[in-house]
């Protein structure tokens, strides 16, 4: 009974000192893994080293290599160079003995090649001058001699603006365009209906689908040519009776400086004479110059320009008239406009005039003058009076 007794007392001791026997053994099993892996490190660090060391030792090698190479390349370029100097002093000497040979020759050749150069540049303005006369059917045969009277039709409207007649047109219709920048076009049956009172109340307003920009506008053959506001050089044709755009063009070199020093809302004037439709301007390229350019007004397209020797500085206005632009000239506080720069383009008449027209009994500025070809007449716009011009021609010489 005791030795039972003894038997179950030891169990328990035996079992618990087993258990702790298993602990030790997984312990040292981990230890042992642990150790594995700090060893399995220190050889990938120990490879990793030494490849560090061998790729520092072939870039050392390679360095030295390329800089070998540099300083092979700088000794080939020297002498590369000295062989192209040596040529360019060759050829230098050569050149000198082909001009001597040349300056002993006999030239006549080259005068008789310098003369028929000249006759033909000769040929080609001749040429040119007569398809210009044929352009312009040589129809214009008198010039501008004096302005003889004015008459102020009406007062109407701003400081700026113009109005006009439809040369192209037998009605006798007056267009009323108020202001530098707008859309809007009074039209009235006739003068007298103009000159009445309460003149805007009967006038056909025609809206615009674009509006215009400055005072440079004409009527002409039922349309109206204007300069696009908003835009650099873009001129719209407007088809007065149907109210709408029947074309639009740009004029190349305008719209980037006034063309009138004292006017300097307008940028592109649009001018009329015996010849059609005219557009001037002026660029920084020709000196601030006026340009003029014919334009046809049919296709919308440019025909021909000149670079005129009539300056924009201190003008305010200028016209067309049978072929001669006429440039009309100020004092910046508006005093006696006078023309002081005429330009024909067909060579009969080009430079600057002194002591100038003078337009009678006038002191003041003038916005827009368009010159009105079936009547002879001038209508200009000054602060904001309308004004009718009678003008004083003669025979050209």
């Amino acid at each position: 009974m005791v030795a039972l007794q003894v038997h179950f007392l030891l169990i328990p001791s035996l079992m618990s000192v087993m258990g702790a026997a298993q602990y030790v053994m997984q312990d040292a099993a981990l230890l042992s893994y642990i150790d594995q892996r700090f060893l399995s490190l220190e050889k990938r660090l120990q490879k990793c080293s030494q490849d560090v060391l061998e790729y520092a030792d072939e870039f050392r090698e390679l360095s030295r290599a390329v800089l070998s190479r540099l300083a092979g390349l700088s000794t080939d370029k020297a002498e590369l160079q000295g062989e192209v100097e040596n040529l360019l002093r060759r050829v230098e000497h050569a050149q000198r003995d082909i001009d001597y040979f040349g300056s002993v020759t006999d030239s006549n050749a080259c005068v008789e090649v310098h003369e028929d150069l000249l006759k033909q540049q000769w040929l080609e303005e001749v040429e040119e001058k007569n398809r210009l006369k044929l352009m312009f059917n040589a129809s214009c045969h008198h010039m501008l001699a004096g302005i003889r009277s004015l008459k102020v039709v009406k007062k109407t409207g701003g400081k700026h603006g113009s109005w006009m007649k439809d040369p192209g047109k037998k009605h006798g219709k007056i267009y009323l365009l108020s202001g530098s920048v707008n859309n809007v076009i009074l039209e009235f049956a006739n003068i007298m209906a103009f000159m009445e009172n309460n003149q805007t109340l009967k006038a056909r307003r025609i809206p615009l689908p674009l509006p215009w920009e400055g005072t440079g506008h004409v009527i002409y053959q039922g349309f109206l040519f204007y300069h696009r506001h908003g835009s650099l050089n873009e001129i719209v044709k407007f088809n007065i009776q149907r109210r709408n755009v029947a074309d639009q063009m740009l004029l190349p070199g305008a719209g980037r400086i006034p063309a009138y020093q004292l006017s300097p809302q307008t940028k592109i004037d649009l001018a009329l004479d015996e010849q059609g439709l005219w557009a001037l301007h002026a660029e920084p390229e020709t000196g601030e110059n006026i340009v003029l350019t014919k334009i046809n007004a049919v296709a919308m397209a440019v025909e021909h320009s000149w670079d005129t020797p009539c300056s924009s500085r201190g003008a305010e206005a200028a016209f067309m008239a049978c072929n001669t632009l006429h440039v009309v000239y100020n004092s910046p506080s508006g005093g006696s406009p006078r023309i002081q720069c005429v330009y024909d383009v067909l060579g009969a008449l080009s430079a600057p005039t002194n002591p100038g027209l003078h337009f009678p009994k006038r002191q003041g500025g003038h916005s827009t003058i368009h010159y009105n070809p079936k009547e002879k007449q001038l209508f200009a716009w000054g602060d904001g009076s309308q004004i009718v011009y009678k003008l004083h021609t003669e025979q050209k010489v």
